[in-house]
């Protein structure tokens, strides 16, 4: 059994008097991809975003339950949230870098949260690229904005971002969504590749892609957790009957 990255305790979220979580459970594995998947507005997004406290910023929310990470619970009081966003770090829908240079984009984090002294940012710009396969095509264009890149080398620039900040967890909302097929294929092989030294957690509406690139899958409908096992069983047995309706086509 691989060890717990998340562990979620009757959890319910409210969004003034509407619950857009009721009582979910859920146990998410270290180094594994996690998908959630589900119609639109079920609560996929909205769990994904709880578990670095992105719902806060929301005037009328109100979390109940318990969301564990590193034995503490996110929720308790005294909880840093700069401290829990480095170690949970976030990749949007849309490739959102920076209006500055790629090396910029990348150390701009290590800057604000004074991680790394100046002369250790050329390394860190390089391992960071490297570690999503960009060193080679941006090496020479490090000083060049980021903007003038493709939307593919945006998303991988907005992963390599994050990473310097060395999270635990990477937790992702659709990051495919903006993409061709070919450059979604090319970002689930490097999330396969990154999930050796981190945990991911995806949102997609893609239901092939659920089946390809993650390990784990939970389904949400009406933001209650239907059914979470291994994505093979979910996509080849799954024990609810909504579950196969909703990945065969039936509804959603």
């Amino acid at each position: 059994m691989s060890e717990t990255s998340i562990d979620i305790r009757a959890l319910n979220l409210f969004y003034g008097d509407f619950q857009a979580l009721t009582d979910i459970h859920l146990s998410i594995p270290a180094r594994q991809i996690t998908a959630l998947i589900g119609p639109s507005g079920c609560g996929k997004s909205t769990l994904l975003r709880v578990f670095n406290r992105m719902n806060d910023l929301i005037d009328g929310v109100r979390v109940t339950g318990e969301v564990v990470i590193n034995g503490k619970n996110i929720f308790a009081p005294g909880i840093d949230l700069l401290s829990l966003r480095e170690k949970v770090g976030m990749v949007f829908q849309r490739p959102n870098p920076f209006p500055l240079t790629v090396y910029e984009n990348i150390v701009f984090g290590l800057a604000v949260h004074r991680l790394a002294r100046r002369n250790e940012y050329a390394d860190i710009v390089e391992q960071a690229l490297r570690s999503v396969l960009l060193w080679d095509d941006l090496k020479e264009r490090l000083h060049h904005s980021a903007l003038t890149l493709s939307l593919e080398q945006q998303q991988r620039l907005c992963i390599a971002r994050v990473l310097p900040l060395k999270p635990q967890i990477l937790l992702m909302d659709e990051p495919c969504s903006a993409l061709d097929p070919s450059a979604t294929l090319h970002i689930e092989d490097l999330m396969r590749e990154l999930k050796k030294d981190y945990t991911i957690v995806i949102v997609t509406h893609n239901m092939h892609q659920a089946s390809r690139a993650s390990d784990r899958t939970g389904f949400l409908y009406l933001g209650k957790l239907i059914e979470f096992d291994d994505t093979v069983t979910i996509f080849t047995k799954p024990a609810q009957t909504m579950t196969e309706n909703y990945i065969s086509g039936r509804f959603g």
